[in-house]
């Protein structure tokens, strides 16, 4: 039987880009929903949660996912690390906490382990870890980062109310505006939300079905995938 997995994001750009990742494994899982606006609608296996632009995993929309009776398991998918937050994440009831630094055959290999019982969490990424999938203003030399701090603002959110959704310092969460403004040539954030709106930022509502996959052996203690 194959492994029903839901992408949960709101943004077109990054749910695209995550399912393009796991198309050569059609064979083992299969993409049965994309959506973040509203709960999922269908029995899956797992629901992989995706943070761009999103709350972390120790938020309300996982734990919304936690409570769903049609997820059978909740599988967080980030580049943030910090260890008490991936702690938080594992202890509300999630069964994976998995690195964007991961390639498209170790996020399979994760999900099957995950699927078979294991609790999976990533190894840190170093710094300089590529982040898979894509995200909107890749192409215009935005990082994963700023590109997500970029799209918050773009939705109308303060700096506060940023760090608070990504769990980072307001002084972080300046410093990635400064290097956003410098890249996409803004001088003000008003300018910096027409550039987000005009280059695909604002997130969209999909809601798309998928393909066939293949079931993991079993097993029974937490790992960390190579």
């Amino acid at each position: 039987m194959p492994i029903r997995v839901a992408i949960v994001n709101d943004d077109e750009l990054v749910v695209r880009g995550l399912d393009t990742m796991l198309r050569n494994y059609a064979d083992r899982i299969q993409i049965v929903e994309l959506n973040a606006s509203r709960p999922v609608s269908v029995d899956v296996d797992i629901a992989l949660y995706d943070t761009f632009g999103m709350g972390q995993g120790n938020g309300p929309s996982v734990a919304r996912l936690l409570t769903n009776p049609r997820v059978d398991k909740v599988v967080v998918y980030t580049w943030n690390f910090q260890p008490w937050l991936a702690r938080e994440t594992i202890e509300q009831g999630v069964s994976g906490y998995l690195s964007k630094s991961l390639t498209a055959g170790q996020l399979v290999e994760a999900l099957q382990m995950i699927h078979a019982g294991r609790i999976v969490l990533s190894p840190s990424p170093g710094r300089k870890a590529l982040i898979g999938g894509d995200w909107p203003g890749r192409e215009e030399g935005l990082t994963a980062r700023e590109a997500e701090v970029l799209s918050l603002i773009t939705m109308g959110l303060s700096n506060l109310e940023i760090a608070e959704r990504t769990s980072l310092s307001v002084n972080s969460i300046k410093s990635y505006i400064r290097s956003c403004y410098r890249k996409i040539d803004v001088d003000s954030r008003s300018k910096a939300v027409l550039w987000g709106i005009s280059h695909g930022l604002r997130p969209d509502r999909v809601r798309v079905n998928g393909s066939p996959a293949q079931r993991a052996e079993p097993g029974d203690r937490t790992a960390y995938p190579a």
